[in-house]
């Protein structure tokens, strides 16, 4: 009998790139651990819960937060993998501070039916309390919070679900530049309280940065171009020379510095809520389809670039989007009513590329571009920053019709795994998919055109002479 002629090494090794990058692709294309989304409910044109469960596993989004406990949603969402938050109100506290067998019976009824089926991760005493100006509910959350999680313990489920409360960035009386950040003197007594019990259960710190706000308070073009994840120049902060591109970025770092100047830089933060309304009213400043879809699209593609932020580099923080539907029972101006990712009758709002299908099958080819006399390609300026390469990267990845699967692990252009090398390639594609103009190859003046093809290897650059 022939011996069996031993595969070649390389032959070993394309296919554990293979494997590896169908791997991955396949795991980008389920539930995504660090994007959720927040249910809200004051509406009267909901679709059932079972829909909303179906529309949800469809979808990459691998969290929801429930602002209470309903059991429709909790059952519906059985079995689906994705983490629920549930949530206490603020009416409820009084009840859960002053009597563990309260915290005991909420517990009994809003955690125990559903779990572990239902995969209640965390539950939020509580919202947005510290900033109400209810002194008595003050001092009664952080006793609430003790009785809940005793109640969890005794249920044998403490570490498996925590419980924490929701802030809004009104906590903080300093957040610009983001080093600068610091709680409200004021609070200071119950924070380190909540901080405490925060650390010594491992729950997170939940906070509602909200972009959009800081807009509407500084409506200057470079701002909403900050806020949204769009090419600019950046902020640089002072303090520590950090250079920040977008304004959630900043947001976020400026409650982490608030928490290490109290030493608590341990305790994780987690985005509660963020997002950006389609409509509004007349006299509301920002509200507009392209407006949202530009902030959450970029926000989203932000996220699953890993790249954190300037004080909390190399992961994501988990980031529940408000609001999956509109509302339109809420008070308010206009806005309130249309911070809705998808509509009613289950059709996206506007597509942010949430959908599986759309992750598991590649983008169309890049729309051919009308006969011009332009030529080359559109390359990052030598000495164009890694700040500012990374915002380019995740606008020309976030833009309809670009595919950046290339540089993706498993990519024909992955290697160098460098955000230089990436951002090249995603600015050219950009450009040669948008009608090759001088002004889609700008990214706030930080690219260039050349005549010289900057393909290599088996990573090719669409583009050049037509």
């Amino acid at each position: 009998m022939d011996a069996i002629t031993p595969l070649r090494p390389s032959i070993f090794l394309c296919f554990y790139l293979l494997l590896l990058a169908t791997t991955l692709t396949l795991r980008f294309a389920e539930s995504q651990s660090f994007i959720g989304v927040n249910y809200g409910q004051v509406a009267d044109n909901l679709p059932p819960p079972d829909a909303t469960a179906k529309l949800l596993k469809s979808t990459t989004i691998g969290k929801i937060r429930l602002y209470g406990a309903d059991p429709a949603i909790i059952n519906a969402l059985a079995n689906s993998g994705i983490s629920i938050v549930v949530g206490a109100a603020n009416g409820d506290i009084p009840n859960l501070a002053s009597d563990p067998n309260a915290a005991a019976q909420w517990v009994n009824a809003n955690v125990l039916p559903y779990y572990p089926a239902s995969n209640i991760t965390l539950i939020t005493v509580g919202n947005e309390v510290l900033t109400s100006g209810d002194q008595g509910l003050t001092s009664q959350l952080v006793p609430a919070i003790r009785n809940v999680q005793n109640a969890l313990n005794s249920a044998s489920l403490g570490g498996k679900i925590k419980v924490s409360t929701v802030h809004s960035m009104a906590v903080l009386t300093q957040s610009d530049p983001p080093s600068t950040g610091s709680f409200n003197p004021a609070l200071q007594d119950t924070l380190k309280q909540l901080l405490s019990f925060q650390r010594d259960n491992k729950s997170p710190l939940t906070i509602n940065p909200y972009p959009f706000f800081a807009y509407q308070s500084d409506p200057r073009p470079e701002t909403l171009a900050f806020c949204l994840f769009q090419p600019n120049s950046g902020r640089v902060d002072s303090g520590n020379g950090k250079l920040y591109t977008n304004m959630f970025d900043a947001q976020v770092d400026a409650v982490h510095s608030a928490l290490s100047a109290m030493g608590y830089q341990d305790i994780e933060i987690v985005v509660a809520e963020t997002g950006w309304p389609a409509r509004g009213d007349n006299n509301e400043v920002g509200p507009s389809v392209d407006n949202a879809k530009a902030y959450n699209g970029n926000l989203i593609n932000h996220l699953r670039s890993l790249v954190g932020t300037p004080l909390m580099p190399g992961k994501s923080v988990d980031t529940y989007i408000f609001a999956l539907y509109d509302e339109d029972l809420k008070p308010g101006p206009g806005s309130e009513r249309a911070f809705g990712l998808y509509k009613t009758d289950l059709s996206v709002s506007y597509d942010v590329g949430l959908a599986k299908s759309s992750q598991q099958i590649p983008p169309s080819s890049p729309k051919t571009p009308a006969p011009t006399t332009a030529a080359g390609w559109c390359v990052p300026k030598a000495g164009a920053s890694d700040a500012q390469l990374q915002a380019n990267l995740d606008y020309a990845c976030s833009s309809e019709g670009i595919d950046c699967g290339p540089i993706q692990p498993g990519g024909t252009c992955f290697e160098p795994n460098t955000v230089a090398s990436h951002a090249a390639f995603a600015m050219n594609l950009y450009y040669q998919t948008y009608g090759k103009n001088p002004w889609n190859c700008d990214f706030s003046q930080s690219a260039t055109l050349t005549s010289q093809n900057p393909s290599y290897n088996a990573c090719v650059y669409p583009g050049g002479s037509i």
